[in-house]
């Protein structure tokens, strides 16, 4: 195989046979000219010059008509290659709480939630290889988008996160068995589950710790970030004539659960007090370990045999065209 570029022969070897033309064509005027060579009177009528002409065009049509083929059965083509690319690369599921309390405006000038889906947002387009999901929960736990290296679909799903989409509360250990499921059939065995939550597990019928095991035993690897203040916070507690109504109460987040969830599965705990603090979180995650996934990435090629025997069939038949007014080349 040879190639020019974005060009490349498949049969190079037939390219070989160009260096006949040449020879040819060299042999053919080294020979003495008979004495006459057409076939026709009036070809002959219209002078040695016309007759020369004729033959030349005969010559030319017929090395182009070679030519045309010798390329034609070299295979020709363009667009691209078939190419294997060994990248680092782990499965990610998101898990994202979206209970009421996300509203909390301790993160100013944005609440929990819109700080986080910054956050995220940032951690995801950081990405390049690896297989990102997303899981939003509440009283319940939904998939937003499964396992994906398409981080444009991953970053406009966490844009449409919003707290009320699901029943209120937190289900902790509903979310990590949902976000599991997603991961224990993922390729490779880098598997992790980032779950940011702001509350206490108090919804659904799954035990966190329960669900942090059965994670474990599945060589998932959770890592919990517990976002929100010490002390008072103001949170929404109900919906007024300019909308909703802000109470400062005090923040309550299950450290020990969430710290006990962590070292079950491998992973770490860590607690977000600030937007600042939430982004620096993320960059640690950043660096988790990493294994090589292999990635194939396939292109189409267009084939270009048909011009060249498209050019060599039309200088055939050009060439049997102008031999039916004159004799056989010699």
């Amino acid at each position: 195989m040879i190639q020019f570029g974005s060009l490349e022969f498949t049969s190079a070897w037939a390219l070989v046979l160009l260096l006949a033309l040449p020879a040819w064509w060299i042999w053919r005027r080294r020979r003495r000219a008979p004495a006459i060579v057409f076939s026709r009177v009036s070809t002959l009528a219209r002078g040695p010059r016309a007759g020369r002409a004729l033959a030349r065009a005969l010559v030319i049509l017929r090395n182009l008509a070679l030519a045309s083929f010798v390329v034609a059965l070299a295979r020709p083509r363009a667009g691209g290659r078939s190419e294997s690319v060994t990248s680092e690369g782990i499965n990610i599921v998101l898990t994202i709480d979206l209970s009421s309390s996300m509203l909390a405006q301790d993160f100013l000038p944005q609440n929990r939630l819109e700080v986080a889906k910054d956050v995220v947002k940032r951690f995801v387009l950081a990405r390049k290889s690896d297989r990102i999901g997303v899981v939003a929960f509440a009283a319940e736990a939904l998939t937003q988008v499964p396992l994906t290296t398409d981080y444009p679909v991953v970053t406009s799903a966490i844009d449409n996160l919003a707290a009320g989409q699901l029943e209120d509360g937190t289900a902790i250990g509903t979310a990590i068995a949902t976000s599991a499921n997603r991961l224990r059939d993922a390729p490779g065995r880098s598997r992790v589950v980032v779950l940011l939550t702001d509350g206490e597990n108090n919804r659904g019928a799954i035990d966190p710790r329960t669900a942090a095991r059965a994670a474990a035993a599945f060589g998932i690897r959770v890592y919990t970030v517990g976002v929100g203040t010490e002390g008072m916070a103001p949170v929404p507690v109900g919906r007024g004539l300019f909308g909703l109504r802000y109470e400062n109460r005090p923040v309550k987040i299950d450290e020990p659960l969430l710290t006990d969830i962590a070292k079950t599965t491998g992973g770490r705990y860590f607690r977000a007090r600030d937007a600042a603090a939430l982004e620096r979180i993320y960059e640690q995650i950043n660096t988790l370990e990493r294994e090589p996934v292999q990635t194939h990435s396939y292109v189409r090629y267009t084939e270009l045999f048909r011009w060249p025997l498209a050019l060599g069939l039309l200088a055939l038949i050009a060439e049997l065209a102008l031999a039916a007014r004159r004799g056989p080349l010699p």
